[in-house]
């Protein structure tokens, strides 16, 4: 009777250790539900992305040289990846061979585009190949020369031909080569030809000197120049993180040049030329010698017309200009790597959730 009650003993610690086994590996009802609600998303996603007009297409965009041009390409290309493109890294390049390389279908787009300044890269009959696909700003890049507020009160600084006298050419003369010292534009930039045609008009180039290096590098000097309370002399457009480091009106003042003579390009201009009611002038109106610009997406018309939720999503981004400014001046700050710039997209994206979701809400109804 003893054995058969061990045996039964034994028999029973089997059985309930092999149940609470099976009872452990048996997932429970609210695994099962969860499960099921993944493998759901996971569901609507790919069936999403499927949808999503770009899938399976590639786009090559391009970039400005100019670091303040950095933000808006990759805004535009967060845009593309929206829609479902897969975009490959952008490839920075100046202002002429980009707009070869657009006609030659080497590229897709940029958001760099000024204009009328870059008119004269545009290639013959460009209207075949390239379309001004949206507009990022619209005449709020304004253009010109400044100089430090208290030295151009001290000096009475109103023109670029009062650097012919010799106390403000000395004042200004940084290198002790005679000459006033300009912070200018880099080789291959657009105002550097307005600015050369500037001196050859005006006949300065025995007073002034243009600096050409880079431009960031050569502002920061500038910058720490004035911080030193040394008079400061540069061009400089906007938007731009210099307006943020140099107050207009408050650190420094727009100057006139001798007169309005457009160079081709600008012929027709003349009056979007001259700045009224802007602030930090020294005279209300002022001659600025550039045109006040639009800051253009400029596509390969091929691309284009082949891609109509781009088409729509471009035409209907834009970024007010003192938001491209503010994130000029982070880059400025120290956060100018590109995980800097996609984070500053991502917080952009962010604030402006329901405008961002408009936009492409349209551009996927476009090819619908």
């Amino acid at each position: 009777m003893k054995k058969v009650l061990l045996l039964l003993g034994i028999v029973c610690i089997f059985f309930f250790v092999g149940c609470g086994q099976d009872e452990e590996t048996k997932p429970s009802a609210q695994e099962k539900t969860k499960e099921t609600v993944q493998a759901a998303k996971q569901e609507i996603k790919e069936t999403a992305e499927a949808e999503l007009p770009g899938k399976d297409k590639t786009i090559t965009p391009g970039c400005a040289t100019w670091t303040t041009g950095f933000f808006l390409e990759a805004l535009y290309s967060r845009a593309c990846e929206a829609l479902g493109y897969e975009v490959e890294d952008p490839k920075k390049l100046g202002a002429p061979i980009f707009y070869r390389s657009l006609a030659a279908e080497d590229l897709d787009f940029w958001a760099n585009g000024w204009f009328p300044l870059h008119d004269e890269f545009l290639p013959t009959n460009w209207e075949e190949k390239i379309v001004m696909a949206g507009t990022v700003v619209r005449a709020g890049a304004v253009q010109g020369y400044l100089v430090s507020k208290k030295d151009a009160e001290k000096y009475g600084i109103k023109c670029l031909d009062d650097f012919r006298r010799e106390e403000v050419r000395e004042a200004f003369d940084a290198n002790n080569d005679g000459k006033a010292d300009l912070v200018a534009c880099p080789p291959g930039w657009g105002c550097e030809k307005t600015i050369t045609f500037h001196m050859d008009t005006y006949d300065l180039w025995d007073h002034i000197n243009l600096i050409k290096a880079g431009y960031s590098a050569s502002m920061s000097d500038a910058l720490a120049r004035y911080n030193d309370g040394q008079p400061v002399f540069f061009y400089t457009w906007t938007p731009n993180w210099t307006v943020y480091k140099f107050k207009p009106g408050e650190d420094v003042v727009w100057i006139n040049v001798p007169k309005i003579v457009p160079k081709e390009g600008q012929k027709g201009l003349e009056e979007a030329m001259v700045a009224k009611g802007l602030t930090g002038t020294v005279t209300d109106p002022c001659k600025m010698g550039f045109v006040a610009n639009d800051i253009r997406v400029v596509a390969n018309k091929k691309f284009i017309n082949e891609n109509p939720a781009i088409k729509t999503m471009f035409s209907l981004m834009s970024v007010p200009f003192s938001e491209i400014a503010e994130q000029n001046n982070k880059m400025f700050e120290g956060e100018d790597k590109q995980k800097d710039i996609e984070r500053h997209v991502d917080e952009w994206i962010e604030e402006n959730q329901d405008k961002w979701n408009a936009w492409l809400a349209a551009a996927k109804a476009a090819v619908k």
